[in-house]
């Protein structure tokens, strides 16, 4: 039951955040958004890391493992706002949500053997991908943009899959706030501080309620993805993925957000895609 209310909750939580950042993005820059996202993660879940002490199993290999985390997750974060500013939701969330092929991926590179049918999932991803962001001639320039929304969403999912597995190397040794506090911590130290130093960090009125959602959200659900999948990791995985569905739903409504049908087949191809793979995997 944890890994269902986790997962479902992951992805609600998940999908409200790409919503928010998508009207974000538009008004500040991606940098910004970063920025603020990464520092308030960190004022959010400093104090429970903190008040649960330094965990006795955090040597160097798994200290090294949580930055790597942390710095996959900072850029394929600004890679998925980046792409969220040019592009639709409905293209750009399902794309990113192959986090977890992207992980598989990694798993394969790294030499573990993926579970039989992977290969062919990984393959209908890849193709919904080129789908979900194919051109149409009649319209140009939004096209360049989708194009352009693609390139930067696959290259999230591919830096968030390598997030996904460096916190799978930790999953069951460490807390799951210290997993959560580290790679935001990372990302406050390494990204924010330099930014604002130079100023290239501008928040104003308008945009600072979404980016709070987006942190808040964003964190949230994490933490309950990572409780989820203790329970039930398959279940947690493939529910937690459905973010990209809500996110799609949401923009179509609230955004008035259309697709082309072969970008739809393209999305739809994806979310399968993901959702089988996950429960293959796991």
């Amino acid at each position: 039951m944890i890994a269902i209310v986790g997962g479902l909750g992951a992805a609600v939580l998940w999908g409200a955040s790409t919503l928010a950042t998508s009207r974000s993005t538009k008004i500040v820059t991606p940098t910004t958004v970063l920025a603020w996202v990464m520092t308030t993660g960190t004022v959010i879940v400093a104090p429970f890391a903190l008040a649960s002490g330094v965990p006795e199993a955090l040597g160097g290999e798994e200290l090294a493992w949580l930055v790597t985390s942390g710095l996959a997750n900072l850029y394929g974060l600004l890679l998925s706002y980046s792409s969220l500013r040019v592009g639709k939701v409905g293209l750009v969330a399902p794309i990113t949500s192959a986090q977890g092929a992207g992980a598989a991926l990694i798993a394969v590179i790294a030499g573990e053997h993926i579970a039989g049918g992977s290969g062919a999932m990984l393959g209908l991803i890849a193709v919904g991908v080129m789908f979900a962001s194919v051109s149409d001639a009649a319209a140009q320039a939004e096209d360049r943009n989708d194009g352009r929304a693609a390139i930067f969403a696959t290259s999230a999912a591919l830096l968030f899959g390598l997030g996904l597995y460096a916190s799978g190397r930790l999953a069951g040794d460490l807390p799951i706030v210290w997993i959560v506090f580290v790679p935001r911590l990372v990302g406050a130290l390494a990204f924010a501080l330099p930014m604002a130093l130079i100023g290239r960090v501008h928040m104003t009125p308008r945009a600072l309620p979404f980016v709070a959602v987006s942190s808040v959200c964003e964190v949230a659900g994490l933490a309950l993805f990572l409780l989820a999948a203790r329970e039930g990791i398959a279940v947690a995985a493939v529910l937690g993925s459905q973010f990209a569905a809500l996110a799609a739903v949401g923009a179509y409504f609230l955004f008035g957000e259309r697709l082309r049908r072969i970008q739809i087949a393209g999305v739809v191809a994806i979310l399968v895609g993901v959702s089988v793979l996950t429960g293959l995997q796991a």
